[in-house]
């Protein structure tokens, strides 16, 4: 009985490195976060390696890399509220995911029926938010166009940018600078803005 009751807890503690085929950022920062060694988190990193993964880390984790955007709570409501109510992105977020709980499905992809984007369509626009990215907008059109952003990703997506926005990325994933620049050599950090 006791090999069975150590079998059971070696087996449980050991978390399976896949995810679907094309996984949400926020997917990947999870299975990153609740792995226990530094070697597994790498091992993750390293398999789902991507630019917009790594334009997220930048964003984040390079001291250069200046966000255009205010700091703090965003304003944020779902398409169809905008008129009607109004709120911040952690109450809504909030709201969202436990929605998700209830539905069960939190990667919801290709049935996602509310037709949400998600980071890796979405990085190409993020020089907009950056200081020296797009010096032409104005702050008005610049939080315009990240609020719009927000609205049209995932929420659990648009938690991740907001995070990031304010370099906070590591408040919610257990990830450092230090672990995606061992993972990611290729990343040159320093001189952007």
């Amino acid at each position: 009985m006791t090999t069975t009751a150590t079998k059971k807890k070696t087996t449980s503690k050991t978390t399976s490195l896949e995810l679907p085929k094309n996984p949400f950022v926020f997917e990947i920062l999870d299975l990153v976060s609740k792995q226990r060694t530094k070697a597994k988190k790498i091992e993750v990193l390293k398999k789902y390696e991507e630019k917009p993964l790594k334009m997220v880390f930048i964003w984040n984790f390079d001291e250069s890399v200046i966000s255009a955007l205010p700091d703090g709570e965003v304003p944020y409501s779902q398409y169809g509220e905008q008129t009607s109510n109004s709120g911040t992105l952690s109450t809504k977020l909030t709201e969202d995911v436990r929605r998700m709980h209830e539905a069960g499905s939190f990667s919801l992809g290709v049935s996602d029926k509310e037709g949400r984007t998600t980071i890796r369509r979405e990085s190409k626009n993020f020089y907009h938010f950056i200081r020296g990215g797009n010096n032409s907008l104005s702050n008005i059109r610049r939080e315009s166009m990240f609020i719009n952003l927000l609205q049209g990703l995932h929420p659990l997506e648009a938690e991740i940018i907001c995070l990031v926005k304010d370099k906070k990325l590591s408040d919610k994933y257990n990830i450092t600078k230090e672990l995606v620049a061992e993972a990611y050599p290729d990343i040159k950090w320093g001189n952007r803005s």
